[in-house]
């Protein structure tokens, strides 16, 4: 089977949800849709590809809003109709924060800053465990989503939906990617400032992310598993 990952970002890599994929047999192509060279102007012209070879589709996540048109509309724009039209075309769609919020507008819903910011580990609250645990998951999000008719929520937490499903695709705002070396790519390229203006101590949060990544990627793994196996029924 093959998986195409796709980076919107230089720093945000695929983490133990590729390497959970590359376990279950799956070949990974990954495209970079805002290179590092590109990343203080996102706004680029990007051509997605073909996706009629590709068993999966993994948008991951991105340090924009997916409801940012004027920030980056050029590609934007193009991948909502070509998440769309992968669903329609039943290719499943596993999203991953920036990811989950494509598939909701994508579908009919919508995408806007919330209220208020989640950044850190964070427990939610899951209809259905087994699918998507209660975690804890970290978090690094300012916005969230309205789901698209036809969509069933899993889980929630108080400041934020945080999964549902849509046919054999599952969008997440979490991010089971995240170990720590991505954690430190996003604070050196501008998320420390992020953290320290939440009121935490950036420090602590990548010592954390440290003692805690190991029991991550045993929850990861168990979520990419479930979604194989139970939504995208690709097992």
């Amino acid at each position: 089977m093959r998986a195409l990952l796709v980076q919107h970002d230089h720093v945000t890599a695929s983490g133990p949800v590729g390497d959970r994929l590359r376990e279950r047999g799956f070949e990974i192509d990954e495209i970079m849709v805002v290179t590092e060279e590109n990343f203080e102007n996102p706004n680029v012209n990007f051509e997605f590809p073909d996706v009629s070879g590709y068993d999966l589709v993994v948008p991951m996540g991105a340090p924009w809003g997916a409801w940012d048109d004027g920030c980056i509309g050029n590609w934007l724009t193009p991948e909502l109709e070509w998440v769309r039209s992968t669903i329609e075309a039943d290719i499943p769609v596993l999203g991953i924060c920036f990811g989950g919020q494509l598939i909701a507008r994508a579908l009919g819903g919508t995408v806007a800053r919330g209220a208020q910011s989640e950044i850190g580990w964070k427990t939610i609250y899951s209809d259905d465990t087994s699918l998507v645990s209660n975690g804890p998951w970290f978090q690094f999000h300012y916005d969230q989503w309205t789901m698209p008719e036809g969509a069933v929520e899993i889980a929630r937490n108080p400041i934020a939906p945080q999964a549902f499903t849509y046919g054999r695709s599952l969008a997440v705002q979490f991010h089971p990617e995240l170990n720590s070396a991505i954690l430190e790519g996003w604070l050196d390229q501008g998320g420390i400032n992020e953290v320290i203006a939440s009121g935490q101590n950036p420090e602590i949060m990548i010592a954390q992310t440290r003692d805690e990544e190991g029991r991550a990627a045993e929850r990861t793994a168990a979520l990419v598993d479930a979604f194989l196996d139970r939504v995208a029924k690709l097992g």
